[in-house]
C-alpha cells in the first residue's frame, strides 16, 4: 500500500512526523509532500498564477512552495510517477479541525484533493488545550490513529468521501472511546479583527482568534461534542455540499 502524507503547518511541522509514523504502521512505501512554509487557513486554494518550487528534503520527502492542495497534485500526478498512492493522509495538524474550522483548513483541503482524485483519504488533527498549547500531545494521535484508520480502511471509504479524524487534548489513557460524528456549529465570537500600528505608524491587521467569555455547550452527537467528552471524533465529510432539502423547496419556488 503507497501512502502519501501532506500537511498545511508545513515540511518541519512536528505533526508531520506523526502523520508519517502513523503511515509507517500501515505500510513501509510513505512518500512525504509538504508544504515549504506554513498554510494554515488557505482552505482549497489552487496556485494558478505562481509557479510551484519542489525540493528533494530527503529521500521520499519533498517540500513544495504552494498549498496543501498543489502538494497532492504534485505528489500523485508528478513525484510518484506512474504508481499513484492508495491513500492520501493529512496532518497531523497543530489543533482541532472540528465545526466551522474545516471550511478554513488546510489540513482537509490536502484530503479533499486526494477524495477528488478518487483515493481514500483522511485529515487528521490533535487538538490541544491552554495547558498544551506549547506541546500538543501527539502520543494521542500515535495511538489511536492506526487502528482507526485500519478499521475504516477495511470498511471501505465511498467515493467523495473525506474521513475527518480529531484526537482529543488529553493522554491516551484518558481517551474514553471513538465516536462516529458530525459537524458541529460553533460560537460566531471566536474570530476577532486585532489593529496594529508597524514601525512608520501605519496601521496593519491580524485576523486572530479568542476564547469566548460564555463557551457553548455543543450539541449531542457532533465533532465539538466527542473532543469536550474525551472521545476521538471520526466524522465523514462529502465533497458534495448540495442542500438537497431547500433545492426541492426552490425547484417548487422557481417555477
Amino acid at each position: 500500500m503507497r501512502i502519501l502524507c501532506t500537511n498545511d503547518d508545513g515540511i518541519h511541522a512536528p505533526g508531520l512526523k506523526v502523520v508519517e509514523e502513523i503511515a509507517r504502521a500501515l505500510s513501509g512505501d510513505v512518500w512525504i509532500v509538504a508544504p515549504e512554509l506554513d498554510q494554515s487557513g488557505v482552505s482549497h486554494s489552487l496556485s494558478l498564477n505562481d509557479p510551484l518550487r519542489l525540493r528533494e528534503v530527503t529521500p521520499r520527502h519533498f517540500a513544495v512552495r504552494g498549498t496543501p492542495t498543489d502538494c497532492v497534485i504534485m505528489g500523485a500526478r508528478h513525484i510518484l510517477g506512474d504508481k499513484m498512492p492508495d491513500v492520501v493522509l493529512s496532518g497531523v495538524n497543530r489543533g482541532r479541525n472540528a465545526a466551522e474550522d474545516v471550511v478554513y483548513s488546510g489540513t482537509i483541503a490536502g484530503a479533499l484533493e486526494g477524495t477528488i482524485l478518487g483515493l481514500p483519504s483522511f485529515a487528521l488533527s490533535q487538538e490541544f488545550s491552554m495547558e498544551t498549547r506549547e506541546k500538543p500531545l501527539w502520543e494521542t494521535a500515535l495511538k489511536f490513529g492506526p487502528e482507526i484508520l485500519r478499521k475504516v480502511m477495511k470498511e471501505g471509504v465511498p467515493k467523495n468521501t473525506v474521513i475527518n479524524i480529531n484526537f482529543p487534548a488529553c493522554a491516551p489513557a484518558k481517551v474514553q472511546g471513538v465516536r462516529v460524528t458530525r459537524q458541529g456549529k460553533r460560537n460566531l465570537g471566536f474570530l476577532k479583527v486585532d489593529e496594529r500600528r508597524d514601525g512608520r505608524g501605519n496601521p496593519y491587521f491580524w485576523i486572530g482568534f479568542e476564547r469566548a467569555a460564555i463557551m457553548d455547550t455543543p450539541a449531542e452527537g457532533t465533532d465539538l461534542a466527542a473532543l469536550a467528552a474525551n472521545y476521538v471524533s471520526v466524522t465523514p465529510l462529502r465533497l458534495d455540499r448540495t442542500d438537497e432539502a431547500f433545492a426541492e423547496t426552490l425547484a417548487r419556488t422557481l417555477k
